[in-house]
């Protein structure tokens, strides 16, 4: 009974003494807490406020500068491709409105367009390389010869380079009668669509990239497709540029990171990474024209751009100057 009551006064006193704990803290705690984690939250607030206001403000300025630019944009390229085509390549995830508002500039630029060329997901599946080696192998005119190193989308794009664009501008506007059955193969086949008779051979090339990086285990291999027929395409014609957004960060499925990380290719092709802006779609007839000069660059606001358009020169490059890229 002795015991039982011990251990009883324990219990109450441990409890008694929680109580007081509690009691005690509360009471000589409780303002000093509440007036730290209000002064915080209000610190958290006023910060928040200020980023918003500076966000709001970013974002008038872009819309003011994007208006403006738009505003001016038919005399910034006025005349810049006259006498050139211009071939429009889309690709599984790239932006139909961002080809379509590229295109209109393009056409202010005094360019004829052709196309757009869409290549399928099938075209890039990695899975289908067997297929599309057959198809080029049973296409290619006899004296089409590739480099044993080649690729099946390198030798894939030297045989659209020879349909669709040439470096003669006598060229221009007419089909190559060596190729004559490929687009029509490559169609039945599910690998490309077109529009407006490409094989009414281009001089330069708008490529336009996937709005986001490709992703998962073939990721690396179709952004390296995509460079590989840029390239085609730009040897078989006087200059390519793929177009695109850039992404945050440099990703193995990420096209025009591709590019810029290609040593030799982005000696060849330009890149625009602000396709969705007014500066960006005078940055592509800018990348163009310089082509024709026969240099490439890297332009824009992402990772490896060099400036957000190519330098502007007092000389508009000539309709027969021959490409040097």
């Amino acid at each position: 009974m002795i015991d039982f009551r011990y251990h009883l006064v324990s219990i109450v006193a441990i409890f008694l003494a929680l109580a007081v704990g509690i009691v005690l803290g509360t009471t000589l705690l409780q303002e000093p807490a509440i007036k730290s984690t209000q002064e915080v939250a209000a610190g958290l607030t006023a910060s928040n406020d200020e980023l918003r206001a500076q966000i709001d403000t970013l974002r008038g300025r872009e819309a003011g500068n994007d208006t403006f630019i738009a505003s001016v944009t038919a005399d910034l390229v006025a005349g810049e491709l006259s006498g050139q085509r211009v071939l429009l390549v889309e690709v599984p995830g790239s932006n139909t409105a961002q080809r379509e508002a590229a295109e209109q500039v393009l056409e202010q630029a005094g360019a004829d367009i052709s196309g757009p060329v869409t290549l399928t997901e099938k075209f890039f599946d990695p899975k289908g390389r067997g297929v599309l080696d057959g198809l080029v192998d049973q296409l290619k005119p006899v004296n089409m010869v590739f480099p044993a190193t080649a690729t099946s989308w390198d030798r894939a794009a030297a045989l659209l380079a020879a349909t669709f664009v040439t470096t003669d501008q006598t060229q221009s506007g007419t089909p190559n009668p060596a190729t004559a059955d490929v687009i029509t193969t490559f169609e039945h086949g599910g690998l490309l669509s077109t529009e407006r008779e490409p094989g009414k051979r281009a001089t330069l090339v708008v490529m336009f990239a996937p709005e986001k990086p490709y992703e998962g285990e073939n990721a690396e291999a179709q952004a390296g497709a995509i460079v590989s027929v840029a390239d085609g395409l730009d040897v078989g014609g006087k200059g390519t540029v793929l177009a695109g957004l850039a992404a945050a960060s440099a990703l193995p499925g990420d096209a025009i990171s591709t590019v810029r990380d290609e040593g030799e290719v982005s000696k060849r092709v330009s890149t625009v990474d602000t396709a969705d802006m007014p500066v960006g779609r005078v940055a592509i007839v800018y990348s163009l024209r310089e082509q024709l000069s026969g240099r490439a660059g890297q332009y824009g606001m992402g990772k490896g751009a060099s400036a957000p358009v190519p330098p502007v020169t007092s000389a508009t490059p000539s309709p027969t100057t021959q490409s040097g890229s």
